[in-house]
């Protein structure tokens, strides 16, 4: 890891102390989390130079889960959530998309259940996460680092039956990982207890927020131990998200992974100006000339999914590449079998809603087509990042209407980059803009005489309008009152 890849530690300056009375979460002692921290320099176990797992303190037998895992070097976001995470440290971890922010969280939490018997026969660590996708990949990521331990992770999470979820809960696994309203649900059952507790992970936290479960997440951190350790990790760290720090997190140390500009380096950038009514012609003639390893084509509405994803297949009924949708009004069973397709390669072309615009990790996709530009700025950062994963080079292309050059504005100005316009050669983009003509019989020539005149004569004049005067007026007519 190169000294640029270093993580900004900012220190949390002090609060006011709160009084006991009425006080949520965790103590009273509170710390500012705020954006706004001072930046001081990161210790020599953030910054990992050793450049392996073995300097980041991680146990013989969690080494050898790495090592069947693949993993070669740690992520700037690894080697310094890692060691403090394994030292007992409240982290907030602040990083981009992409970044190996799961492997962050899983690799601690099976240290340190594997250095200490627990509590009891409950759930030790519980991890919440926004989307049912990101749960069942997070679900993944742990049996696979777990293998050879007795470790146990169950993913919790809705349109999947309840009773088969209550049956794994009743086995006592040691990690449960789940959306916050089914983790409620199952509290509420009575068949998850978060009394014994160890350490708590909030994944993907400024979506969590934005999607509104902020009141299922105070109502699980509220039935959870004091005690516990709390990881919080997010793209972005907005006023909501570090008011929940404030409150739930004790005196949490915040690791800034994230660089001055939000775009991954390795994703190259550019826009269409087109006509809505030309974009479809767009996407077939871009998907002709790209011929992409994987693309996923994200629109604004399901509806708008589906419509897209059913021209596709029409175009593509001939060819060996797959073509699939995803949004959140397909049954879970669909949902997970697309992208279990897709992240086997089986599926080129997914069209979906910004339901897999967060944490969904497929390191193929190559492209990413905005076919509607997306409502908020940071939507367009996560809809980015799904490709130029893990360092890997990426392309990505909007589509903007004439009307809509405000919001590519205002994501040029977040990013802090301007995009690059690009064109497909004779292909028109934009509707030829209509001219008024005249008829035949009005058209003139240059010399203002009507087509077919003879020089010098003059033109016929217009017939009068004939009068109505002596018409005969038609019925009246009524209408019925409703």
């Amino acid at each position: 890891m190169t000294s640029q890849e270093q993580p900004r530690r900012r220190r949390p300056v002090e609060a006011k102390r709160r009084s006991s009375q009425g006080t949520e979460g965790r103590g009273n002692a509170r710390k500012d989390v705020s954006p706004s921290a001072n930046t001081s320099a990161p210790s020599s176990e953030a910054a990992n130079n050793g450049g392996d797992f073995t300097t980041l303190g991680l146990s013989a037998t969690t080494l050898k889960a790495v090592d069947r895992a693949g993993y070669t070097h740690p992520t700037p976001v690894q080697a310094g959530v890692i060691p403090r995470a394994i030292a007992g440290v409240d982290v907030l971890g602040q990083a981009r998309t992409g970044t190996g922010k799961t492997a962050s969280f899983v690799l601690p939490i099976l240290e340190l259940l594997t250095r200490s018997p627990g509590r009891g026969h409950g759930v030790r660590a519980l991890v919440l996460v926004p989307t049912r996708e990101l749960a069942v990949q997070v679900r993944d990521e742990f049996e696979k680092l777990a293998a050879g331990s007795k470790l146990r992770c169950v993913a919790v999470y809705g349109g999947k039956p309840i009773k088969t979820q209550i049956d794994k809960l009743a086995k006592n696994p040691e990690v449960v990982v789940g959306t916050p309203g089914r983790v409620l649900d199952h509290m509420s059952r009575g068949t998850l207890v978060l009394g014994t507790l160890e350490l708590s992970v909030l994944d993907e936290a400024d979506r969590m927020l934005d999607i509104g479960f902020r009141p299922d997440i105070e109502k699980i951190l509220r039935r959870c131990p004091q005690s516990r350790q709390t990881l919080l990790l997010s793209a972005t760290v907005p006023p909501p998200v570090a008011k929940l720090a404030t409150r739930y997190m004790r005196d949490p140390e915040i690791l800034d992974f994230s660089t001055n500009e939000l775009s991954v380096e390795t994703i190259e950038q550019l826009y269409f100006t087109v006509d809505p009514s030309r974009k479809f012609a767009l996407l077939e003639r871009l998907l002709e000339r790209e011929q992409p390893r994987q693309a996923i084509v994200f629109c604004r509405t399901k509806r708008g999914t589906d419509k897209i994803h059913e021209r596709l297949q029409r175009r593509k009924k001939n060819k060996k590449a797959g073509v699939a949708c995803i949004h959140g009004d397909l049954a879970q069973n669909v949902r997970d079998r697309v992208m279990r397709q897709f992240r086997e390669g089986q599926i080129q072309v997914l069209v979906a809603t910004d339901v897999v615009g967060r944490g969904i990790d497929v390191s193929g996709v190559s492209h990413i087509i905005n076919y509607d530009i997306p409502e908020f700025c940071d939507d367009y950062v996560h809809r980015v990042g799904r490709t130029g994963r893990m360092g890997r080079e990426g392309i990505a292309y909007t589509f903007v209407a004439p009307e809509e050059g405000t919001q590519l504005t205002r994501i040029e100005m977040r990013i802090d980059k301007l995009l690059e316009r690009s064109e497909i050669e004779g292909f028109s983009a934009l509707d030829p803009k209509p001219t008024a003509t005249l008829p035949a019989d009005q058209q003139q020539t240059g010399g203002g005489k009507r087509l077919g005149d003879s020089a010098g004569e003059a033109p016929a004049a217009p017939k009068p309008a004939p009068s109505l005067l002596g018409r005969k007026r038609g019925p009246k007519r009524f209408r019925r009152a409703l």
